[in-house]
């Protein structure tokens, strides 16, 4: 979720996984993947990077699957043979 500004400078806060896409004209709209759009005082760039600054809190600290001390890990399977 990120907090946003209406126009009218009341706070907002958005789930930003349904953001279909934020344009500039003048103003900044954020349409939804419902089809609702929200104009917001914020620049696109803005709103773009506070996107990303809250997807990467969320990864933040998180160990990577890849490396084998994660829960989750499972070790790729070696490729069949296939002998004719």
């Amino acid at each position: 979720m990120i907090e946003l500004t209406r126009l009218n400078k009341h706070p907002l806060t958005v789930n930003s996984d349904l953001i279909k896409f934020v344009e500039r004209s003048p103003d900044t709209v954020i349409t939804l993947v419902t089809g609702e759009k929200i104009v917001v005082g914020e620049s696109a760039e803005e709103v773009c990077q506070r996107i990303l600054e809250f997807r990467r809190s969320l990864l933040r600290g998180l160990p990577p699957i890849w490396d084998g001390s994660h829960p989750g890990y499972c070790p790729p399977h070696p490729s069949p043979k296939h002998e004719l």
